[in-house]
């Protein structure tokens, strides 16, 4: 069962696609500024959505004062681009998702159409000019990382390596075979983000991946996001979901994902930015759910995100302080980007929107459709315009919304896409000449643009350049640039050189970054021969009240008792003592205390009884969970007596309601032991065939939004779905976990499905109470 009311992710499309040996984009230098647009949009016709050329779309966008944007490439060089990563030689390296959604029922999605391309820009004249076609015959791609001498490519259901060599594959490895094992189109794991800490991390999921020699490490994390992940400075994760504004980490990604008892960890899927009203400058009916109340105003414009995706933090140097950090949003169903400005207070990073009824950026233009944002060599943000009407998955796309496509034939054309850039108004920048040999890139790590860091910092361990060691230990220890630092004490992780003692001197550092940073690589170095003087850091951290660092000390504790339990144990039991109230530490201690939760209670009971207490409240949920946890069904079982039903939970309902069944922060509340799969079959069957809309109460507990996301679309609008699929999903859901429903039959499926065969919107509580 779904809860996504607009699903976005790699919206893409199936068309011709073009190959283009050096054919130049249509015209040079592209731009639209405010004052293009002003008189052009004076009097729009809303009830028509024309394909426009590149040019054309250009002057329907508007953006803040200061700004303009610039063409960068568009069809026919490229064709329904979702994503693409820049190499050292400043060349984009595009993924166009050819197959997504040829027309409204999705004809040919399963056709290998999808290709990785690079583009090149050969006169220098920042538009790209130059289409190579690195792989093709790829069915719906969605994402690439370009690493050591080779490059990661997300294809359904699988993660491959390829090695390069003169810009073709000459090798392919097989990472992950379940890289998007569960899910639909819509709901796979993206992204690829190389992150500061040397691991690459995704949305839609929550595994990481990083290479070590010939062999590919995988680890579990934290479940993140929906489409698009960004880090910030500090190498902090940020990413959302359809229908929240901006979702991130408070502490370094690889911490805290340890305990599969807690449903979740204080600091991580935090809500950076709670508002999420946006401001389209054009009346959008073509939303999957425009019909409902509150999703559109009087104008029928868009009210609150409900494709948001592809979020940056812009870390370039193009755009001056006031846009230092700030966090970029795009919301494709509203033709719009979003710009949010974050503020630090401690290790908590919260933020609001820049400005109040209206947008940094957008168009009226109903095809541009922004989907990934990027930082760049050059500074500036890029943009990522799929260019296409349909961006609405079959699986969810409503009656409602198929008229809208139909009243404005958007459907066709299917071979367009467009890169922009936003740059300074009356500004030409330039990606500067990037250095390869090893001490210009320990130089590069000190540069204003951080992709230009980042790059610095890949291109070293990548290069597995150690002559540079000694200057890296230098500058990881100097104080005056502060990012110099963190990205040189990374560099040396990566480069396996980080030493116990230039470490343990960064511990006692004034500068919380320097330090948070310190703390985060702890669990690379941390060793039999180390631990005791690790363990002895922490403690002393304790001692001196650092608050900062409490919520680290706790996380790293994990890493400290394979080598002595007591030690570990002692830290934790310090830490609750001394912020039983403070969510963030206590739900950092519980996160090493998997199924030990009720004898650490016990220890912890004779010096704090209240009950009342934050740190007995969080035990006590990860008790009721692991109870839980052990009451549920043999799914193997299930997964044999239901297989069709198993395979529709996995790519349409897990997603958002866990596989645990016990719901996802801010997606969709429990399955597991809720009265709505047990209770009544019509109006379960009702629920699943048609959709719900929120608020909801389970167990007691009314679930809206922004816990959870407000309305749940439903899979009966798909004709070509057999009620004899949906009833086996109903069973199987049924009976998972620790519940027990009867069977739903075919027959039940049927008769629900006549009654309401001209149903054309979701349910309310109080209709299916009325049933």
């Amino acid at each position: 069962m779904k809860k996504l009311r607009y699903p976005v992710l790699l919206l893409a499309l199936a068309g011709t696609m073009f190959y283009c040996k050096s054919n130049k984009q249509r015209g040079t230098q592209l731009s639209a500024t405010t004052a293009q647009v002003s008189k052009d949009s004076e009097k729009p016709d809303f009830s028509k959505s024309p394909f426009l050329s590149a040019e054309e779309s250009l002057k329907k966008i508007q953006i803040e004062d200061g700004f303009e944007v610039k063409l960068v490439a568009s069809e026919p060089l490229i064709s329904t681009p979702v994503a693409f990563s820049f190499d050292a030689k400043g060349r984009m390296w595009v993924i166009e998702m050819t197959g997504y959604m040829p027309d409204t029922v999705g004809t040919g999605e399963d056709i290998p159409n999808g290709k990785i391309v690079i583009l090149e820009d050969k006169n220098k004249d920042g538009v790209m000019d130059d289409r190579k076609v690195f792989l093709d015959s790829l069915v719906l791609p969605r994402a690439l990382c370009l690493i050591e001498n080779g490059v990661l490519i997300g294809e359904p259901t699988n993660l491959w390596f390829y090695e390069i060599k003169n810009d073709k594959p000459v090798s392919k490895t097989l990472v992950d075979g379940a890289y998007t094992e569960g899910g639909n189109v819509e709901h796979q794991p993206n992204g690829l983000l190389r992150a500061m800490d040397n691991w690459i991390y995704n949305a839609k999921s929550s595994k990481r991946y990083r290479k070590q020699g010939d062999k590919w490490l995988i680890e579990q994390t934290h479940f993140r996001g929906q489409w698009g992940i960004s880090q910030d400075n500090y190498g902090r994760l940020y990413y959302n979901n359809n229908s929240q504004n901006l979702l991130s980490d408070f502490f370094t990604p690889g911490l805290g994902a340890t305990n599969k008892n807690q449903r979740s960890i204080a600091g991580f899927n935090e809500k950076s930015v709670a508002n999420n009203h946006v401001y389209p400058i054009r009346p959008t009916p073509g939303i999957n759910r425009a019909y409902m109340k509150g999703v559109v105003d009087s104008s029928l414009r868009l009210v609150d995100f409900t494709a948001a995706c592809g979020p940056i933090v812009y870390r370039g140097d193009l755009f001056g302080k006031a846009y230092e950090s700030n966090a970029f949003v795009a919301e494709p169903s509203a033709n719009l980007i979003k710009r949010n400005i974050l503020n630090d207070k401690g290790y908590v990073v919260k933020g609001e929107q820049a400005y109040k009824d209206k947008e940094f950026l957008a168009s009226t233009d109903e095809r541009f459709r922004p989907v990934s944002l990027y930082n760049a060599p050059d500074g500036a943000m890029y943009i990522v315009d799929m260019y296409r009407g349909i961006i609405q998955h079959k699986t969810y796309l409503t009656p409602y919304l198929k008229g809208e496509i139909g009243k404005r034939n958007l459907t066709q054309p299917l071979s367009a896409g467009r890169i922009y850039k936003v740059v300074p108004k009356n500004s030409n920048p330039k990606a500067p000449a990037l250095a390869t040999d090893a001490h210009g890139l320990v130089k590069l790590l000190s540069n204003n643009n951080g992709w230009i860091r980042d790059y610095a910092q890949q291109k070293l361990i990548d290069g597995k350049m150690t002559q540079v060691i000694p200057a890296l230990e230098a500058a990881s220890k100097q104080t005056t640039n502060v990012l110099l630092a963190i990205h040189a004490l990374w560099t040396l992780e990566g480069l396996h050189a980080l030493k116990t003692d230039d470490v343990l001197t960064l511990l006692k550092q004034t500068s919380w970054p320097v330090r948070m940073e310190a703390l985060s690589v702890l669990p690379s170095v941390i060793s039999k021969d180390t631990y005791k003087q690790y363990a002895s850091a922490l403690n002393q951290l304790v001692v001196q009240n650092d608050t900062l660092a409490a919520p680290y000390v706790a996380f790293l504790a994990s890493h400290i008792e394979p080598f002595d339990k007591s030690a570990a144990n002692g830290l934790l039991l310090d830490l609750s003592k001394k912020y039983p109230k403070n969510r963030y530490v206590t739900d950092a201690v519980i996160s090493n205390l998997q199924d030990r939760e009720e004898t650490f209670k016990h220890e912890l009971t004779a010096s704090l009884p209240d009950t009342t207490l934050v740190i007995q409240k969080q035990l006590n949920r990860a008790i009721a969970q692991a109870a839980n946890t052990r009451g549920n069904r043999d799914p193997q079982m299930l997964l044999k007596e239901y297989p069709k039903g198993a395979a529709l939970f996995n790519s349409i309902c897990q997603t958002c309601h866990g596989p645990d069944g016990n719901g996802v922060k801010s997606l969709g509340p429990p399955l597991n032991q809720s009265e709505w799969v047990t209770g009544s079959k019509g109006k379960l069957i009702s629920i699943v065939l048609f959709g719900l809309t929120g608020p909801v109460k389970v167990n007691g507990h009314v679930y809206k939004t922004p816990e959870v996301s407000g309305d749940m679309p439903g899979i009966g609008y798909d004709k070509d779905m057999p009620s004899e699929d949906v009833a086996e999903l109903l069973s199987f859901i049924r009976k998972s976990w620790r519940n027990n429903g009867d069977k739903i039959t075919t027959a039940e499926v049927a008769a629900t499905r006549q009654k309401l065969n001209n149903r054309q919107k979701a349910f309310t509580v109080e209709e299916l109470d009325g049933m």
